[in-house]
């Protein structure tokens, strides 16, 4: 398949779903992935991330309590590598692998390397998961897949495939599923109230139709810790990390909530009721003082979940 994963959105389902690794992706984003050009797409994607740092590094504070001083981290569906530079910083003494569809992604991810100070123990590698992993050099002690296994159509084959590239020991750790982002209130003062929820049903629907198109499709309930355990690992455990950013947010913020709302209305506005896609118009026109760019009340609330668990010695 094309793309193992990204899109903005690339995010708690529509602001999630997707998600070249680096999380905070924004709705819609890119279900189709084949038309997504990810060398334009990497700047936004790389924002979004840095945006959701915060919750990144309380996950990575997380899994650091339990993988002491791993040799290798493969970060899978790495998108532009901002979670793996963070996983850089987390473990001084790792070597970073990067692996991602996307070879112009991955040119920021060694960037972004080389400007942490963390070139020498920095590697990339470009192609499809899970199949790609097989040409690791070297099992993982913590192998991470953000928001990636969603996009690959057998997920337990897929979590299989992950396993076997762990070292006795190793750890697995998969962000997925938590909370649609909210930007809003539920009542902004115009159109009917409750847009956000609205747009999280159409984008379900959206998740389901790409899930059952995806090439070697299996239907599976997302119990994450029954799907780790069923790939054969041991000590699953899964946490929930929240990103807060409460109004009035930093322009990199709004920034982030207008770009988003823009792609649900260019991806999902056709699903929409005509109130609703008129209420959206108005919140990404910058020249209506009601939008996202304007208004005082814009915040950014986002949860996301971390599954893993350890193959065993």
């Amino acid at each position: 398949m094309a793309h193992h994963h990204h899109a903005p959105g690339h995010d708690g389902h529509g602001q999630g779903h997707e998600g070249h690794g680096d999380g905070g992706h924004g709705p819609g984003h890119g279900h189709d992935h084949e038309q997504i050009d990810w060398a334009e797409m990497a700047p936004l994607l790389e924002a979004q991330a840095e945006l959701f740092t915060p919750l990144y590094e309380h996950a990575l504070a997380w899994l650091a309590k339990e993988v002491t001083e791993p040799g290798l981290i493969v970060d899978a569906g790495s998108g532009p590598g901002v979670i793996s530079g963070l996983f850089a910083e987390t473990f001084p003494g790792a070597r970073i692998v990067a692996v991602d569809g996307s070879e112009a992604l991955l040119e920021r991810a060694r960037a972004r390397a080389a400007r942490l100070g963390a070139a020498d123990r920095f590697d990339t590698l470009t192609g499809d998961l899970p199949g790609v992993l097989a040409e690791l050099d070297y099992p993982a002690d913590l192998l991470w897949a953000s928001r990636s296994i969603h996009h690959l159509g057998d997920q337990g084959a897929a979590l299989a495939a992950c396993v076997e590239r762990l070292a006795p020991g190793g750890t697995l750790a998969v962000m997925e599923g938590g909370l649609p982002a909210r930007f809003l209130p539920r009542d902004i003062g115009f159109g009917r109230p409750g847009l956000q929820a609205r747009i999280d049903a159409v984008e379900e629907d959206r998740f389901a139709r790409m899930r059952e198109e995806l090439p070697g499709s299996v239907a599976q309930a997302e119990n994450w810790p029954a799907l780790l355990t069923a790939a054969g690992l041991h000590h699953t455990r899964s946490r929930t990390f929240l990103l807060d950013l409460p109004s009035p947010v930093p322009d990199r913020a709004r920034a982030y909530v207008a770009e988003s709302l823009t792609r649900t209305r260019d991806m999902l506005g056709a699903y929409l009721d005509p109130d609703d896609r008129a209420t959206l118009d108005r919140l990404v026109d910058p020249g209506d003082p009601e939008s996202v760019h304007h208004r005082p009340d814009v915040f950014v609330l986002a949860a996301h979940t971390v599954h893993s668990g350890v193959r065993p010695v």
